[in-house]
C-alpha cells in the first residue's frame, strides 16, 4: 500500500489535483472578491475569478504537474483556447446554480469538478505532451543481416541504393 501511496503521490495526476486545488482557491477567491466586494455581475466576476487564476495554473501545471511538457508557445496557446472553453462552460454553471438557488459556491464547486474531469487528459496529452523517448541505438537496429553482418541503419539523409 505505501508504494501504490507513494507512486500516485509522484503522479502527474497527483499533481494535477494538488495545483488544480490551490488554482480554484485563487479562482474562487476572485470571484467572491469581484462580486461581493466590487459588486460585479456574477457572470463577469466568474470570469475574471477564472481568468486571474490563469498564470498561476498554467506555470505550475506546466513545469510542476508535467515536467514541462510540449513548447511554451504552443502550450500557452493550446492551454488559452481551452481556458476560453472552459470560461464559456464555469460561467454557465454558476449562472445555472446561482439561478436554482443553490448558490454561486455551489455552481463553482460544481463547475471545477466537471471541469478537471476533461482538463487531465486534455493537458497530459495535448497542452503539456511528453515527448517520446528515443529508441537506444540496439532497438533501432533491426539485428544482423542474412550475410551475418551488421543491420544498416537508415537514416533521413542515407540512401538506399
Amino acid at each position: 500500500m505505501k508504494a501504490f501511496v507513494k507512486k500516485f503521490m509522484a503522479s502527474s495526476l497527483f499533481k494535477f489535483l494538488l495545483v488544480g486545488g490551490a488554482s480554484f482557491l485563487v479562482d474562487l477567491g476572485l470571484l467572491a472578491l469581484c462580486f461581493q466586494v466590487f459588486g460585479w455581475p456574477l457572470w463577469l466576476a466568474t470570469g475574471a475569478g477564472f481568468w486571474g487564476s490563469f498564470f498561476f495554473n498554467y506555470f505550475l501545471q506546466r513545469h510542476f504537474a508535467f515536467n514541462g511538457g510540449g513548447t511554451a508557445l504552443g502550450g500557452v496557446l493550446r492551454y488559452s483556447g481551452l481556458l476560453a472553453f472552459n470560461t464559456l462552460a464555469v460561467m454557465g454553471i454558476v449562472e445555472l446554480f446561482q439561478f436554482l438557488g443553490a448558490g454561486y459556491v455551489v455552481g463553482k464547486v460544481v463547475a471545477t469538478i466537471v471541469t478537471m474531469g476533461w482538463n487531465y487528459f486534455i493537458y497530459k496529452h495535448w497542452i503539456f505532451p511528453q515527448k517520446k523517448q528515443q529508441k537506444s541505438a540496439s532497438e533501432q537496429s533491426e539485428g544482423p543481416s542474412e550475410t551475418g553482418a551488421p543491420a544498416q541503419k537508415l537514416t533521413p539523409n542515407s540512401s538506399e541504393g
